[in-house]
């Protein structure tokens, strides 16, 4: 069934119009309201479908329109970035080393909320062998001081993500959807690796409150938003230690969303 799943998802793929590394310059969005979303690839071929039909196009780079992606987590002793998160503070950061697999490109991003819900993130580039190991970089580490609660001895990598992402653009380019799919977590602590199996995060990414075809969309598909963040729920599935109860049941809802167990080993 996974691999039927997939298969339609490069199907559907087709039948949207690429766009370029530079058409997408224009949108870059770093300053944002995001709303985030839960489904499964069953529900995700018909969105695209229905996307295609309004116009939007996908970010395509050398002839493909799904890109790997590699992160890596990083978080005090007391994983205090998970923490406040769970604590529901508003204000609150993340730290993570990215890779972009398909353009080789490797960068150090924090990211920010404020008490408005809006999100914002910096990044500066490193060289991608230092993803899980950035301290011996002294402009890495500036960065991190600079535009951070945290310096780089206070923390350390706690998990890796890997994911599959498609990103759509709306025709009026104010927009941009992240499709986020095919997602592994791997905790550095613990040993313990998990699966979502077929189960899809999208993330909207606007300005502002504009008016958008892809939520009258995805609603049509009965594919409601959705607080979900990858890193505390893959905090939650592999640190069993971790106090996790606020986003355990995030977990049961992504099970039910794949009509599935999640895999931990």
């Amino acid at each position: 069934m996974a691999d039927f799943q997939h298969r339609s998802l490069a199907e559907s793929l087709t039948a949207i119009a690429p766009i370029t590394l530079a058409e997408m310059d224009a949108i870059k969005l770093m300053n944002r309201i995001d709303t985030k979303y839960l489904t499964n690839e069953t529900t995700l071929v018909q969105v695209l479908a229905d996307a295609a039909a309004a116009g939007y196009r996908a970010f395509e780079t050398e002839g493909e329109k799904r890109s790997p992606y590699n992160s890596v987590y990083y978080d005090t002793a007391g994983l205090r970035m998970f923490l406040d998160h769970h604590n529901r503070r508003l204000v609150r950061q993340k730290v993570r080393t990215r890779s972009y697999l398909g353009s080789g490109l490797s960068f150090l991003e924090i990211k920010r909320k404020n008490n408005k819900g809006r999100t914002s993130k910096k990044r500066t580039a490193i060289p991608p062998g230092q993803l899980m190991d950035f301290s011996g970089n002294p402009e890495a580490c500036a960065y991190l001081a600079r535009k951070s609660w945290f310096t780089a001895p206070e923390l350390s990598p706690v998990l890796e993500t890997r994911f599959t992402r498609i990103t759509l653009v709306n025709p009026a380019r104010t927009e941009r959807l992240t499709i986020d799919t095919c997602l592994q977590f791997k905790n550095f602590r613990t040993g313990l690796s998990a699966s979502l199996r077929d189960a899809v995060i999208i993330e909207l990414k606007q300005d502002g409150h504009a008016d958008s075809p892809m939520k009258r969309i995805l609603l049509d598909h009965r594919v409601k938003p959705v607080r979900i963040s990858k890193y505390c729920i893959a905090v939650t599935l592999t640190e069993p230690a971790a106090r996790s109860g606020r986003f355990k049941a995030k977990v049961r809802q992504i099970e039910k969303t794949i009509n599935h167990k999640i895999d931990i080993q």
